[in-house]
């Protein structure tokens, strides 16, 4: 009982001491020490693998995601019972995905190393992706993004995708466990995998996918900070429209002047004609396109989107958030789940989606590709805008989370898709992280958080094409596959082996 007590204990503290692997503490050799522990734990003790995996991972995606409290309570005034049995909701759902990894590897590895190295980061690695994309995905909180950008294992972003480091992480960890337990040939061989893994993560890093294309952009990116308790409020909207006009008249000369999600909070056709005629005014004379994150209705006029538009573009041509948050901007199965809504003040939740085929926005020399809040989580969805685009974009309002990790979080989520795509990024904000990454997806400039600020910079933009780019999460994931097939066939062929007759 003591020694149960003892393996449990000890896998929650590892799983919650994951939050300190991510942003903004960015320890990246924490994980796969972590990720070892658990392992450790789970060959000492096989018979209740599963347990050991759901609890390590419980506690890491709720050390992580503890800002979802924020908004349902905090911000949305959600009864505090109800809003911590919310806040844990996600956390169970997600940490489904890695203890059905550990068990099946643990199923069909059992105490075999050979096994363990071919199963454990294959099953891992799909079961990542099977969370990113599963009613409608969660990719926060991939232990791959822990090594974004500071770990050498970020060098493979550009050729492998988010998923690819995540594989190296979970076999850098099934290396540590193995390591001790194989004998000296062997290890030179876990040994050399291993400096290969992380040598070869050096090398890449080094490696030019894209080129500059146009002249460089100078931005403005700004930063309104208007909390969240007021940016909806009516008795607010005007100094919320003042505060922004005020911040583009004062900006320095730009070709883009680009403000946060929702920063004007009223419908586009809404907005008062003259205050639009002021806002244009002062963007033309700076000859600057002004892009701002707004509401506006389908071209139909049967839905809303979350857009983002070039107000003073005359065809203000637009982009529209096309991955939706559930629960935040639309409601899953409404006559099931309604009924949340009477606890929570949620403005907006009943959004359309923008649609796949969306073209980048031109803006002086350069297009930008735009997301919208959580959309950069998913880096396979933003390959094809990428493409035709010389940068890209991300508008946010993480306001909704007060002054939490979530801010950090988001930054290093857009730092894999700049790594993967080879295009800096511009980030706007409403309270943070407003920055610029550039196309190395190193973080060229930041503003504070919680501040009111135009963040100004020079950007070059990239044109060409990355090998993740080209082939999306495909070989990683048949690769997992094949992986996960020789382990079974390895397990079978043992099997069958032990069960042939001795010789006399």
């Amino acid at each position: 009982m003591r020694r149960t007590l003892g393996y449990l204990l000890l896998v929650l503290l590892a799983g919650a001491a994951t939050v300190f692997a991510f942003a903004p503490y960015r320890l990246f050799l924490l994980m796969p020490l972590l990720l070892a522990l658990l392992l450790e734990l789970v060959q000492r003790w096989p018979q209740r693998a599963f347990l050991l995996g759901y609890g390590w991972a419980l506690t890491a995606y709720t050390s992580n995601f503890y800002w979802i409290y924020i908004s349902l309570h905090d911000i949305g005034g959600m009864p505090v019972p109800m809003a911590g049995a919310m806040t844990l909701l996600l956390p169970a759902w997600l940490a489904l995905f890695p203890a059905l990894a550990v068990w099946l590897a643990c199923r069909i590895g059992t105490n075999s190393a050979s096994r363990w190295l071919l199963l454990f980061p294959a099953l891992w690695t799909l079961g990542e992706w099977l969370r990113s994309w599963m009613l409608t995905g969660f990719p926060w909180g991939a232990i791959g993004y822990s090594q974004i950008t500071e770990s050498p294992l970020a060098g493979l972003a550009a050729v492998t995708g988010i998923h690819g480091v995540t594989y190296a992480v979970a076999l850098s960890a099934t290396i540590l466990v193995l390591l001790p337990r194989w004998r000296r040939l062997p290890q030179l061989a876990l040994l050399g995998l291993a400096t290969a893994l992380w040598g070869g993560g050096v090398w890449l890093q080094q490696q030019q996918w894209t080129q500059a294309s146009g002249k460089p952009l100078a931005v403005s990116l700004l930063q309104g900070n208007i909390p969240q308790s007021l940016k909806w409020d009516p008795a607010t909207f005007e100094l919320t429209l003042s505060t922004y006009y005020r911040m583009v008249a004062s900006a320095p000369p730009s070709d883009l002047l680009l403000l946060p999600e929702t920063a004007l909070p009223v419908f586009l056709d809404d907005l008062p004609s003259g205050y639009l005629t002021m806002i244009n005014g002062d963007a033309s004379r700076r000859q600057a396109t002004l892009i701002t994150g707004i509401p506006r209705r389908t071209d139909d006029g049967s839905g809303y989107l979350n857009a983002v538009v070039a107000l003073n573009d005359p065809a203000q041509p637009y982009y529209a958030k096309n991955h939706l948050v559930p629960f935040g901007e639309f409601i899953p199965l409404p006559a099931v789940t309604g009924w949340i809504y009477r606890f929570m003040d949620m403005p907006l939740s009943g959004f359309s989606r923008g649609g796949d085929s969306q073209i980048p926005l031109a803006v002086a020399d350069q297009r930008i590709a735009f997301n919208i809040c959580y959309e950069d989580g998913f880096g396979e969805e933003l390959i094809g805008p990428a493409a035709s685009a010389t940068m890209l974009a991300n508008v946010s309002n993480l306001a909704w989370f007060g002054s939490s990790n979530a801010m950090s979080q988001q930054l290093q989520l857009s730092q894999a898709r700049v790594l993967e795509t080879g295009r800096p990024m511009l980030r706007a904000t409403n309270t943070g992280m407003t920055a610029v990454i550039d196309a190395s997806g190193e973080v060229q400039t930041v503003a504070a958080p919680d501040t009111r600020q135009t963040l100004t910079a020079r950007v070059q933009g990239r044109s060409g094409l990355t090998p993740y780019m080209r082939y999306g999460n495909a070989p990683v994931l048949w690769g997992c596959l094949a992986l996960l097939l020789a382990g079974i066939a390895l397990h079978g062929w043992q099997r069958y082996r032990r069960q042939l007759p001795t010789a006399a």
